[in-house]
């Protein structure tokens, strides 16, 4: 029990220089808004902003109208419908037809070219037709909920020296399963890609968020396009590896008012959407494992060991309990709230509410599960279903598609 307590002990420890994490933060990963810049910036150039959805009629509308309300002078939207069997082809025609800015462009993508994920290969469609001298990628269930977004984002991009650049969502939580989960799949990320990490060029951590991802024509060209990850499920975090590997300035940035994403929504989609990311992003058995170890380590050893002990003390008299378990229970007391302190004020930082901290453990455990069943997926021995593409492990198995390339863009 010696050995117990000292474990929990230095869990504590751990927890404690957290504190010390966030307070950095907080003095040097300052948020984007849309007061960081008196506006766009001068000689403002050629955006072109590229959305792809693939059955996204519940989404689409505030996506591609929250884009054309940018104070930004001078850039083009480029909406790709990818084989959607829904309402989306017939909404953006809709947009399209009561557009009278003339930056709306849409195109229809009918088949999938063999080889290509559906994503990657609409985003190549699109590109083919840009003319931007910068290219922005976006996602069809962003809403832009300020005007400024493009023009905060171009302007800091620029102010950086970036190359790439990757605005960082707030996450939309509508449901319970939101609230507990999506924060702890998000902290899972910043543990490996931490931004102060991945905008250091001298260090091989590489990471971008495909919800908004704003790069040079140029950057664009050299690492390749969409070629290069054509058959990735996390397109984003593999664009951003190979921009470092070709000494392009990459740099994320979190941002306070300017854009919110929606996720997933219910318990099913969110335990396939993040094993899904789980399984892109991380991509080995042995991140996979650590990331699992280190939350039954820093989370669950805890709230179990002090489960024990409140259990030996409910069912032993108080004085005849061993006194090495007074150790043992205060010590898991001690680690549970410096983890309750941390988590509460990483949701504030990360404008989540900080009274959610005591269900950080749930989605913990629930994240466990998500991360196994990665490596599954990894192991090639389930399947993932992913906007009509389903693939095991690394072997892309298409629906029933056809694979002859052809996209057609919508005239007036």
């Amino acid at each position: 029990m010696i050995i117990w307590t000292i474990l929990l002990f230095l869990v504590a420890l751990v927890w404690c220089t957290r504190h010390l994490d966030i307070q950095r933060a907080k003095r040097e990963q300052i948020p984007l808004s849309s007061q960081t810049y008196p506006g766009p910036p001068e000689d403002a150039p050629f955006v072109s902003f590229l959305i792809a959805g693939k059955d996204e009629e519940a989404n689409i509308e505030r996506a591609v109208r929250s884009v054309l309300k940018q104070d930004y002078p001078n850039f083009e939207l480029i909406v790709i419908n990818d084989r959607s069997q829904d309402r989306t082809p017939a909404i953006l025609e809709r947009l399209k037809a009561e557009d009278t800015t003339g930056r709306l462009r849409v195109i229809h993508v009918s088949e999938l070219r063999e080889g290509w994920f559906g994503k990657n290969n609409a985003m190549r469609e699109g590109v083919e037709r840009a003319r931007g001298s910068w290219l922005c990628f976006g996602d069809a269930d962003c809403n832009h909920t300020s005007e400024r977004s493009l023009s905060m984002a171009v302007r800091h991009a620029i102010e950086n020296k970036a190359d790439f650049f990757s605005l960082l969502p707030r996450l939309e939580t509508h449901s319970l399963w939101e609230r507990i989960i999506q924060p702890v799949a998000g902290a899972l990320m910043v543990f490996w890609f931490h931004p102060q990490r991945v905008n250091d060029p001298n260090r091989p951590e590489a990471y971008a968020n495909g919800a908004f991802m704003l790069m040079t024509r140029k950057c664009y060209e050299m690492i390749g396009g969409h070629e290069p990850v054509k058959t990735e499920v996390n397109e984003d975090v593999h664009m951003a590896r190979i921009c470092k590997e070709k000494g392009q300035k990459l740099f994320v940035c979190q941002n306070a008012d300017l854009y919110t994403v929606h996720m997933y929504s219910g318990f099913g989609q969110i335990w396939r959407g993040w094993s899904r990311i789980f399984y892109g992003c991380f991509g080995t058995f042995r991140r996979l494992r650590v990331t699992m170890l280190m939350l039954l380590g820093t989370n669950i050893f805890p709230y179990t060991s002090l489960a024990i002990a409140a259990a030996v003390f409910a069912f032993t008299n108080w004085f005849d309990a061993n006194p090495n378990w007074y150790w043992v229970g205060g010590a898991a007391a001690f680690a549970v709230s410096m983890q309750l302190s941390v988590i509460a004020r990483y949701y504030k930082l990360s404008y989540t509410n900080p009274w959610l901290a005591p269900t950080f453990i749930v989605g913990a455990v629930i994240c466990i599960g998500m991360l196994i069943n990665a490596m599954l997926k990894l192991n090639g021995r389930t399947t993932v279903t992913w906007r009509g593409t389903t693939y095991r492990g690394d072997t892309v198995q298409p629906s029933a598609e056809p694979v002859a390339g052809r996209a057609v863009e919508a005239r007036s």
